[in-house]
């Protein structure tokens, strides 16, 4: 059945149990879909991915950040804190000089994967 637009409508009538059922077990619970969420919400800033593409290149200082992108190091601190905030980002300390990483391979692979698929 199609509405005035074309637009495919369910009659309501019959459900696909199975393919339901397939559904509910693998869908997250309600945390899970709130953190994925907060995630991805991160990427919604190109300041916070140019960040990580420096990051995903060397291990910098927030002064070694700031310096690279033309931002200042308060504004760097302040994007630092949300991408560690989601464990996308992680710190060292030397002395008195904190260095910054990407936190895993998996967050290398969200950003080659997400460029991949605008190049595509």
């Amino acid at each position: 059945m199609r509405d005035r637009y074309g637009t495919d409508i369910c009659d309501g009538i019959h459900l696909h149990e199975d393919a339901l059922k397939k559904v509910r077990e693998c869908i997250p619970d309600e945390d899970e879909l709130y953190n994925l969420t907060e995630l991805f919400r991160i990427f919604g800033d190109s300041t916070r991915v140019r960040i990580l593409y420096a990051l995903s290149a060397a291990e910098l200082c927030v002064c070694d950040i700031a310096a690279l992108l033309g931002l200042s190091q308060s504004a760097v601190s302040h994007q630092l804190r949300a991408l560690k905030s989601v464990r996308l980002v992680k710190s060292r300390r030397d002395g008195r000089t904190v260095y910054y990483s990407l936190d895993d391979s998996h967050v290398q692979a969200i950003i080659d994967q997400g460029l991949e698929h605008i190049r595509e």
